[in-house]
């Protein structure tokens, strides 16, 4: 890569970290005035209802965290690790809440048109997506292990 590419995909990292942020923080803002906005008899389902979310929202968070390291100039490599193991978790995590937790706890808080579980597609496809994230963490692990040791014989 030449140094304005260098210099582009910086700047386009510290963008998409920006942005990143300025999502966490607005939707994260939204879901959090949820319980006051909310009448009485909804806000403890519109609670459960966006936990998935606040899952999600840690993987949106743990992208644009390693694209803002990335752009101050931290290898690559080392965010790579990190951020797929937690987007991974993060992905599984809102996927397992959103097919098996929020239907039971809908239902708990009063709730008569949900079902025990969500047969989502989509919930289950992000939870395939993030268990295959977590285990690519594990491959990257796998590969810096062993250019870190075939840089040790030259």
């Amino acid at each position: 890569m030449s140094a304005k590419d260098d210099s582009g995909f910086y700047r386009v990292c510290r963008q998409f970290h920006r942005t990143a942020m300025a999502m966490v923080f607005g939707v994260g803002g939204a879901f959090a005035l949820c319980p006051f906005v909310l009448p009485h008899g909804y806000k403890l389902e519109g609670v459960v209802v966006s936990l998935p979310a606040a899952c999600y929202l840690f993987g949106v968070w743990a992208i644009g965290r390693a694209l803002g390291e990335i752009a101050k100039g931290r290898p690559i490599q080392a965010a790579l690790r990190a951020v797929l193991r937690r987007v991974g978790v993060s992905l599984a995590a809102g996927s397992l809440i959103s097919v098996f937790v929020v239907g039971g706890l809908a239902r708990l808080a009063g709730s008569s048109h949900s079902d025990y579980v969500n047969f989502s597609v989509a919930s289950m496809t992000l939870g395939m997506i993030g268990a295959a994230l977590y285990l690519l963490s594990h491959v990257v692990d796998q590969a810096l292990a062993a250019q870190a040791e075939l840089n040790e014989m030259i």
